[in-house]
């Protein structure tokens, strides 16, 4: 009995297994979630923080630079045929034949005042503020891409379920006029009227169901997901409905200073007059300070350098070097300086640029919060048309065409509806991604 419900238990272990692979594979989201999953997985975000702890390592280079260094050479010279000094007193060899010299030195050197290395470091932790701005764009700007992906996907969506919601009620109207028709109460032309708008409706939800497909497709690629995880989509554009107030679209004395590209620009400046100043620094003179001791043997004719017989030397030198003329610093400066004025005009053009574009965005805004309570409005009657049209037909007062234009007038206002909660839903996520808005 045990070895059966043992064997059992292993049988069905793989249906669970499959069972509990089914529902990982399915995954509900709003869009909270999906922006959390695309920071998590998106490779873009990764790279740009690697990039902000590769500046960091430089800035450690930078001052590491101030740092003492410590140096040792080991040296054997064997002289096969020394040179000889040839005078008018005769000829002196510099040394003997066949001999071999070790020498081994060590030398501290520590610099005493460099200019360069100090303009060095302040110029890498502005590195570090730009490189943590730029990966603070690429966060906006996934943030915005599934934004508006994802708003795509709750249009489409919608709109699917519009369509769905047409074609039932199409069908539902074909069964009963198919029935009034074998009962002869209807002509054949209000059977056909009402099948070809049934077929009709069919294909729209088949459009609209290959369109939500693509947009979700699209959301799980921004996502950073497996194209074969299923997207649950928890939302749906008229949830948004509250939140489509004049106060998001209004604010036009609102400044861009906080748009990444502006920002950039502004780092890139400081970068540039850092610049300036390190190249300043070669008219400056540098300090050096340096310690080192020998230990020699000369003249040895076996190769024991254990046994060799050293003398210890030691010498400190203090230097200075003094730049006195270099044609390429003046050039370099000149190139600095023209850099700084392009980079000017770029910044003029790009707030200009920035700001015409957060100007649209709100009159876009505005333009669909004035015609939203007209779609709503359209919604409503457009619904009690259908009704109407319905009791109308039901007791013969009414015609099939007179009920197939107002379904097909109670899609389009619903389409519309939620096309204008959608594009004031975009523009939104496109000027808070202007205005830099985290």
């Amino acid at each position: 009995m045990f070895m059966k419900k043992f064997l059992l238990f292993f049988m069905l272990l793989p249906a669970c297994a499959v069972a509990v692979s089914a529902r990982e594979a399915t995954i509900g989201i709003n869009l909270q979630k999906a922006i959390e999953i695309a920071i998590a997985e998106n490779p873009t975000i990764r790279v740009a923080d690697k990039d902000i702890e590769l500046k960091k390592i430089a800035d450690k280079e930078a001052w590491q630079s101030l740092l003492p260094t410590v140096t040792a050479d080991l040296a054997l010279n064997h002289s096969i045929t020394v040179a000889a000094i040839k005078t008018q007193m005769g000829e002196f060899k510099m040394g003997m034949d066949g001999t071999t010299t070790a020498t081994g030195t060590a030398t501290l050197a520590v610099p005493v005042f460099a200019p360069a290395v100090y303009q060095n470091m302040k110029l890498a932790k502005q590195d570090i503020l730009l490189a943590q701005e730029k990966a603070r764009a690429s966060r906006l700007s996934l943030v915005n891409q599934v934004t508006k992906a994802y708003y795509s996907a709750l249009l489409s969506k919608d709109s699917y379920e519009v369509m769905q919601r047409s074609y039932n009620t199409s069908k539902e109207n074909f069964d009963v006029v198919d029935k009034k028709f074998r009962a002869g109460r209807v002509s054949e032309y209000d059977k056909i009227s009402a099948e070809v708008q049934m077929r009709a409706m069919h294909s729209s939800v088949v459009s609209a169901e290959t369109g939500m497909n693509l947009a979700i497709l699209q959301l799980k690629v921004l996502m950073g997901i497996n194209t074969d995880i299923d997207v649950d989509i928890q939302d749906s554009l008229r949830a948004y409905e509250p939140s489509l107030t004049l106060a998001n679209a209004e604010g036009g004395m609102e400044e861009v200073q906080n748009n990444s590209a502006l920002r950039q620009l502004d780092l890139n400046k400081g970068l540039l007059e850092r610049s300036r100043k390190i190249l300043r620094t070669n008219f400056m003179p540098t300090v050096a300070a340096s310690l080192s001791g020998q230990y020699s043997s000369y003249s040895n004719t076996d190769w024991n350098v254990f046994g060799y017989k050293y003398s210890p030397s030691s010498t400190f030198v203090l230097s200075a070097s003094i730049p006195i003329f270099k044609a390429s610093n003046w050039t370099k400066l000149q190139s600095n300086r023209v850099q700084l004025e392009q980079l000017a005009d770029t910044r003029r053009d790009t707030e200009r640029q920035l700001s015409m574009a957060a100007q649209s965005y709100r009159q876009n805004m505005l333009k669909t919060i004035a015609k939203l309570e007209s779609d709503r409005e359209a919604v409503k009657q457009a619904d009690k048309a259908v009704n109407i049209a319905g009791k109308r037909y039901d007791v013969g007062r009414g015609t099939i065409l007179e009920l197939n234009q107002s379904e097909t007038a109670l899609v389009q206002a619903e389409l519309t509806y939620n096309q204008s909660i959608y594009d004031y839903l975009s523009n939104k996520a496109d000027l808070d991604y202007t205005l830099g808005r985290e």
